[in-house]
């Protein structure tokens, strides 16, 4: 990557945790003081670094505001529910009562196609909208008195 980020990449970030994160953005602001300092006094060997470390800090708080909108999930361990006995045995039974529903919905869902060419042959249409102005609203009004 850039001069300033040492492995700071929009993946590797977003791996890490909230913590982690914000010890990372710690560091980068004391790199970027550290980097305007030097240039204050003359120090500075590469200005590209202050480019890199900016640009690492705004990384940062970039995936920081996307987890606070819900944008891209924090990341955690994946955990598997422990299934017991009992939870298969619901399992099976759950899926064995699904079996015949989807049979009666795939019937069902044979007629409303039938429905749909009655629709078909005989289009309705709206009625036309009237459109008034200012000037015909205003006479309607007058007559109406």
């Amino acid at each position: 990557m850039a001069i300033g980020s040492k492995n700071l990449d929009a993946v590797s970030l977003r791996d890490r945790s909230d913590d982690e994160l914000v010890e990372e953005l710690q560091k980068a602001k004391e790199s970027l003081f550290n980097l305007r300092f030097q240039g204050a006094t003359g120090q500075l060997e590469s200005h590209g670094r202050l480019k890199a470390v900016r640009r690492d800090i705004a990384r940062i708080y970039t995936i920081m505001r996307e987890r606070e909108l819900g944008i891209v999930a924090v990341v955690a361990a994946p955990v598997e529910p422990k299934q017991t006995e009992k939870t298969e045995a619901k399992a099976e039974k759950a899926e064995a009562k699904a079996e015949p529903k989807k049979a009666a919905a795939k019937k069902t869902a044979a007629k409303p196609e039938a429905k749909a060419d009655d629709d078909a042959e005989a289009p309705k249409k709206a009625a036309p909208r009237k459109r008034t102005t200012k000037k015909a609203a205003a006479s309607a009004e007058d007559g109406a008195e």
